[in-house]
């Protein structure tokens, strides 16, 4: 004997928290699925049944007729959102949804494996989640990659007599031991220009303002196979004394700036020789770098910076 389904799923605005299963004993197996006011039966009916009611994820629409579904919401029990999970797929499936977004909390470990079983796959993770998703449709996936691009700056701070502030880090890359300009890693929500500020700041004490962006570099499968953007942008000090980052940096001084570039460091090596030079010809107002200019798009709504050269009067 098993047991035959009759999936009733209400016509509302946000998805249903609940689908009527009625569950009768016969001996062939029978699934009958409603929604609105279609049915679609995949065997055969039944005869008496008994109710039995099935919460749904708690989610929403995205703009590209995908869901969302609510990480606040997630059942506590791994058998109740297995159960939900399952029924929320059939529902998504029925109102023609394409791409699912999973978010799970690290204290919500249990129900990833769950996840994975019912065909969600890993899209990212972050320190306290984990992002999944599934794509419905028996077709190519659409969804976004996962991010791709770390963004790295680098500060260029000459002072009026010439010399540049530059540091030694400790590590054992190939630019060991090498005077270079100081560089690091925007975070997150942070600005290009003022994270470069930020980096300068840390590793060596000197206060500075952004003047512009000069140059960026983008390379590929460096670190953690990630592409690798650096933006270098054009520094004005405002302090002078250094006190460097002990736990990064060995050492940091104003060097000259011939002493700086005569390194046979980049000498041997174009793309930095080349962006030091447009450095200079910036410094020496040769060469007109991008600057900041806040802005709000309607694409979001969000006030954002475009960079660009606004000497011209564009």
């Amino acid at each position: 004997m098993v047991a035959t389904l009759m999936v009733v799923m209400p016509t509302v605005a946000r998805f249903p928290k609940k689908l009527i299963l009625s569950r009768t004993l016969i001996s062939s197996p029978s699934l009958s699925i409603q929604s609105g006011g279609n049915l679609k039966q995949f065997v055969s009916p039944n005869v008496s049944s008994q109710s039995l009611a099935i919460e749904l994820l708690d989610a929403w629409d995205d703009e590209y007729n995908g869901v969302v579904v609510d990480t606040n919401s997630l059942p506590s029990s791994a058998n109740a959102f297995a159960s939900a999970l399952q029924a929320s797929l059939c529902n998504w499936k029925l109102k023609g949804k394409k791409g699912i977004w999973l978010k799970i909390l690290e204290d919500q470990a249990d129900l990833v494996p769950i996840a994975i079983q019912e065909g969600f796959r890993y899209h990212h993770a972050e320190p306290g989640y984990v992002m999944l998703t599934c794509w419905i449709p028996a077709e190519p996936c659409m969804l976004p990659a996962s991010p791709s691009h770390q963004i790295g700056v680098g500060g260029f701070v000459i002072n009026d007599k010439r010399e540049v502030l530059v540091v030694k880090e400790k590590c054992s890359c190939s630019c060991s031991g090498v005077w270079k300009l100081p560089t690091g890693y925007i975070n997150k929500s942070e600005d290009i220009f003022s994270g470069v500020v930020r980096e300068v700041k840390e590793e060596t004490g000197v206060d500075t303002i952004f003047l512009e962006m000069v140059a960026f570099r983008h390379v590929h499968q460096v670190a953690l196979d990630k592409s690798d953007l650096l933006f270098v942008c054009m520094l004005k000090p405002l302090s002078f004394e250094i006190t460097i980052d002990e736990e990064e940096i060995q050492a940091a001084k104003w060097m000259p700036l011939d002493e700086f570039i005569g390194q046979k460091f980049y000498e041997d090596d174009p793309m930095s020789e080349r962006v030091i030079d447009v450095c200079i010809a910036a410094y020496q107002e040769h060469y007109n770098g991008f600057t900041a200019h806040q802005l709000v798009s309607k694409f979001d709504g969000k006030m954002c910076y475009l960079y660009y050269d606004s000497t011209n009067n564009v």
